[in-house]
């Protein structure tokens, strides 16, 4: 699914309308190029898609010259997208919750073995989730870590993040790889460090 350019699913049909008619719930000027960028569409596939939004009364197509047209909702395109909407935002919410327990169903098992001290690496959405599950909870955060110089120095969360090499000079015993993109490259890369403490992939 495709909403404000972000990618949240690989995108179905059903997705796709949906971005489609909530990028024109918010700029009917879009031309049928940019709406099919935005919804990572060939000119011809946005076409068929419009076409067919058109034959459902969702929009109706106004035309601006003799080569384009204006997309427009019409007041059953706008219920279909809230409707849609309502339904993928359920959606979201219930995969948000359940990645949040099993996320923490996975720290717990790090607790049990007596872990307290843990330092995250990568500064993301996933760490953003790590944090939340793990609440006020048993663990002490040490150390919020990632490699773009961008984000060091800047509070994430409550937390400053900071490069990698202050691992060299905090107290941690297990680092939480929390970036689901780079698992593999983030543990190699701790692979060189003096192992004095361990690393464990979400």
């Amino acid at each position: 699914m495709i909403i404000n350019g972000k990618t949240y699913f690989k995108p179905s049909k059903q997705a796709r309308v949906l971005s489609l008619l909530d990028s024109l719930a918010w700029n009917t000027g879009l031309s049928q190029q940019e709406l099919g960028r935005r919804t990572h569409l060939s000119g011809a596939m946005a076409n068929q898609y419009l076409k067919k939004m058109r034959d459902a009364d969702f929009i109706r197509f106004e035309p601006v010259n003799g080569k384009s047209f204006r997309y427009v909702l019409t007041p059953a395109g706008e219920e279909e997208r809230r409707r849609m909407f309502t339904t993928y935002s359920s959606e979201i919410v219930r995969i948000y919750s359940e990645l949040k327990r099993t996320i923490k169903e996975r720290m717990d098992i790090l607790h049990k073995k007596g872990v307290t001290k843990i330092s995250l690496f990568g500064a993301s959405e996933t760490c953003e989730v790590v944090l939340s599950a793990i609440g006020d909870g048993p663990f002490q955060v040490v150390a919020v870590l990632d490699n773009d110089p961008e984000k060091h120095g800047k509070l994430f969360h409550g937390h400053v993040v900071s490069p990698p090499h202050v691992l060299e000079s905090v107290s941690c015993q297990v680092v939480v790889v929390t970036s689901f993109g780079q698992q593999r490259e983030i543990y190699e890369q701790l692979a060189s460090y003096d192992k004095k403490f361990e690393v464990v992939k979400l």
